[in-house]
């Protein structure tokens, strides 16, 4: 199931070289929201996390944040992180990643999403043909349909452990 295995699978985001992505040719990067950047429940970006996103601006790298969530919080995200967002996504469907790299004014070949979960991000990121980071989610409280689906996950990361 090549389309469920992600390049690389890291314990957080801020472990992520911004230096390493760009020789790998990474020009832009869509970011899911919820259990990736930040706890689901917070209101507030860490500052690791601030820190780490800006590095890749540094880098030269175009971000997007993409997220199934549609509540009030992810636009504060957006604008805590001066980075545009694309809600109520619908991953893994393609089109809501097509609009993030539109948004971002990049190109699928140097684009490379990163999430939490196997069947919304590193699918959706396959679907079309990118590169996929798959990082710990932050915290094991979610949502209850979310739960279910890292359950099933569990059944094909046996073995997958993060790198660092």
């Amino acid at each position: 199931m090549a389309l469920l295995v992600p390049e690389w699978f890291f314990s957080r985001v801020e472990v992520i070289d911004a230096a390493e992505l760009a020789g790998l040719g990474v020009k832009t990067v869509i970011l899911d929201i919820d259990n990736t950047l930040v706890p689901r429940g917070t209101s507030g970006i860490p500052p690791s996390v601030s820190d780490w996103v800006q590095g890749l601006k540094t880098a030269g790298m175009r971000i997007c944040l993409v997220s199934n969530n549609w509540h009030r919080v992810v636009f504060s995200y957006a604008r805590q992180l001066d980075v545009p967002l694309v809600y109520k996504a619908m991953k893994p469907a393609p089109f809501s990643f097509l609009r993030a790299i539109r948004k971002a004014e990049g190109r699928r070949a140097s684009t490379l999403v990163i999430g939490d979960q196997l069947f919304t991000d590193v699918l959706g990121a396959h679907l079309l043909g990118m590169r996929a980071v798959l990082v710990l989610p932050q915290v094991s409280q979610d949502l209850r349909h979310t739960l279910l689906l890292r359950r099933l996950e569990q059944r094909f990361m046996r073995g997958l452990a993060p790198t660092r």
